[in-house]
């Protein structure tokens, strides 16, 4: 991944990162339309005998937060640092802001903010120098002081930028990389594990933060491993494994298309008599483990469901109409394509007509 920073990827000293010379027929994409920011199409890419990326379709929309999940190894860095050029494909095509970031690297990098998973930073110069560098890199000019205020403000990171960088926690390291990588207004933000690291009381901030940056108009594409993380916060979700989509969407249309109908979960006095219900009108599915999960084609059936049973004498326990989650979506994504050894039992998904990513 490109960082500007000691040992960031292709970096060849403090020069200023301007955009290079595009051919006339090289489209840009504006980021206030609707046409996506990045699009990789087919892409695959090996490192030796091992495949890191192998037909890898990812497709972000602007102005819009996309989440990359999967497991240590999926392939989630490999592919945001073919989005900033630092990697080339070994097949497949590249597109972003409708240029090719092996040609049009420059110009590329200049419109993205990265954090990676452990951003590099200089611990010997201050907060204030490490962003300056930064600034200078991005050749903001006159406007660096003003730029470096207002970014380590917004992290809340001010009051720490005449320290030396050696003496930060990791929560303050964080937000200066954050920092940093705002300071030149990009277009799009790539956040790598972002949390890693943190606290919880940091880890929210950070979250909170993303959200920010999205209302003002940037598109951002994280990487994370963290289910509870992504909740709430991807507008849409991308599941990578071994190095391909697996699916994506958003993740209403993702549950949606694994749980059409709706699900509630029921516990009684006498469990085994709620099996009956595997056999009744409307039922989709029916697992019961710690408790019953019953899958209805639509969720006008829960009271007459529930009627049914008392009136069979069934005293129940737990009635609990339940909205499958991000986790309930990834373990029935990764259950579909391969067993998993210690996975939570994913609710019985029934997969709808309607096809969702591949």
């Amino acid at each position: 991944m490109y960082d500007p920073s000691p040992g960031g990827s292709r970096r060849r000293g403090p020069r200023t990162l301007q955009a290079g010379a595009l051919p006339a027929d090289a489209q840009r994409v504006d980021p206030t339309s609707d046409d996506p920011i990045v699009a990789l199409r087919g892409v695959g890419r090996a490192f030796g005998d091992v495949d890191a990326l192998t037909e890898l379709d990812l497709v972000v929309p602007a102005r819009s937060i996309t989440v990359l999940l999967g497991p240590n190894g999926a392939g989630k860095t490999t592919a945001v640092r073919m989005i900033t050029g630092a990697l080339d494909p070994d097949e497949g095509t590249v597109r972003v802001f409708g240029l090719d970031p092996a040609e049009h690297g420059a110009e590329v990098r200049r419109r993205c903010g990265v954090v990676s998973a452990k951003p590099a930073l200089y611990d010997r110069l201050t907060g204030w120098d490490n962003l300056a560098y930064s600034a200078e890199l991005y050749g903001l000019g006159r406007r660096a002081d003003d730029r470096i205020r207002e970014a380590a403000a917004r992290f809340g990171i001010e009051h720490a930028l005449d320290q030396l960088v050696g003496g930060y926690s990791t929560g303050m390291k964080t937000r200066l990389a954050l920092s940093r990588s705002v300071l030149h207004e990009p277009d799009l933000l790539l956040f790598d594990e972002p949390t890693s690291g943190l606290d919880p009381e940091s880890s929210y901030a950070v979250l909170d933060l993303i959200k920010e940056m999205r209302r003002d108009g940037s598109t951002v594409v994280m990487c994370t491993h963290l289910l509870l993380e992504a909740e709430g916060l991807a507008e849409q979700v991308i599941v990578l494994d071994r190095g391909t989509d697996l699916i994506s969407g958003t993740p209403e249309a993702l549950t949606a298309s694994y749980w059409p109908g709706a699900v509630v979960r029921l516990d009684a006095e006498e469990p085994e008599r709620l099996d009956a219900l595997a056999d009744h009108e409307g039922v989709l599915a029916y697992e019961r483990a710690q408790v019953a999960t019953v899958q209805l084609d639509t969720p006008e059936r829960i009271p007459d469901l529930i009627a049914e049973l008392v009136g069979r004498g069934v005293r129940l326990t737990r009635v609990e109409p339940h909205r499958p989650t991000l986790e309930d979506l990834y373990f029935a994504v990764r259950a579909e394509h391969r067993p998993l050894r210690g996975a939570p039992p994913p609710h019985p998904p029934v997969r709808s007509d309607a096809a969702v990513g591949r």
